[in-house]
């Protein structure tokens, strides 16, 4: 059996699967496989650990005949054409693990680093400018008692808001398809409608999953409806946004600053973006932490072993109606 392994990955991936002689591995490290060199490598593999800029679409997916498994190393897994898996039969996993902290803690980041202009404080600093302490230099607000708006109230979501609650005593407005009563009762959270959320917050930070609703949710007609002086965060997904409208925001004084880890057509920036000092730009590093990588790593190959080894649905498995009826212990 053959995995192909698409870009490097933590170390502890693959100890684990050297347990196993009848796996056989194909790694890839360096720059990601082109659509070429990507039908060519998995035209005999029986399964396939990608990454997020791995494009797996219907052509890759058919060219892959032997193909059971392709296992997202990520939550997301809008990378991978999912319907036409589901046809073919093939299970998607992902690996939603410890990431959940590491995001939350990046967008937490890039939130208080907006906020207080490290940034900008930084490149002043290393261009020499500094000559005086000037009361009136890089000025920002505080964050304590501002209102966070959350897009997208799950795991990730939540746990930004108990960043923001617990630690600065943030209140908290969300919206998502789904009321989270719990979370609500322990964060004193409130979900509004997204109008509501547009107009009510200092700071929003998206958390959604990328699909048809949420592509371009944030557009020139939602930045006009949120407060001049607010900041908008994104470690979610770039296409969320549409980067010409927020560069427009940016520029003309309709939000006061934005910080992006994840971009519309990534890697590519929009150029705008890149010459405005009021943007914290990141390279999609938000679960960049030992522990949510090497958990992701974990994951990624149990949910691989699970398939090739154990013969079982993976356990992190996206496309469930492929998970076929089991009977489990009450003990």
């Amino acid at each position: 059996m053959k995995l192909l392994i698409t870009r490097k990955i933590p170390q502890v991936g693959i100890n684990l699967l050297s347990q196993y002689k009848e796996i056989e591995i194909d790694y890839r490290q360096g720059a990601p496989l082109s659509p070429a060199e990507m039908k060519k490598a998995v035209k005999d593999a029986d399964a396939m650990i990608a990454v997020i800029p791995d494009k797996i679409d219907e052509n890759i997916i058919k060219t892959g005949k032997n193909l059971q498994i392709i296992a997202a190393y990520s939550v997301g897994y809008d990378h991978i054409d999912v319907e036409t898996a589901t046809k073919k039969k093939i299970y998607v996993s992902n690996t939603p693990g410890d990431l959940t902290e590491s995001v939350a803690e990046h967008a937490f980041t890039l939130m208080m680093s907006l906020a207080r202009r490290v940034v900008e404080g930084d490149k002043y600093c290393r261009a020499k400018k500094y000559k005086y302490w000037d009361p009136m230099l890089y000025i920002g607000p505080q964050m304590k008692n501002k209102t966070l708006g959350i897009i997208g109230f799950g795991r990730i979501g939540q746990q930004m808001a108990r960043l923001c609650r617990n630690g600065l005593e943030m209140q908290i407005l969300y919206t998502d398809v789904n009321q989270k009563f719990d979370a609500e009762n322990l964060l004193d959270a409130k979900k509004v409608d997204l109008d509501t959320l547009l107009n009510e917050s200092d700071v929003i930070s998206i958390h959604c999953n990328l699909c048809d609703e949420t592509h371009h949710m944030i557009d020139t007609k939602e930045l006009e409806k949120m407060k001049p002086l607010s900041l908008i965060i994104n470690t979610a997904r770039g296409p969320v946004i549409d980067e010409g409208a927020l560069a427009r925001a940016l520029k003309e004084g309709w939000v006061a600053g934005a910080a992006l880890d994840v971009f519309e057509n990534e890697p590519n920036i929009h150029p705008d973006l890149l010459k405005l000092d009021n943007v914290i730009l990141t390279p999609h590093i938000a679960s960049a932490t030992y522990e949510a990588r090497i958990q992701m790593a974990r994951m990624a190959v149990q949910n691989v072993i699970d398939v090739l080894i154990n013969k079982t649905a993976p356990r992190n498995l996206v496309n469930k109606e492929l998970q076929k009826e089991s009977v489990h212990s009450i003990v």
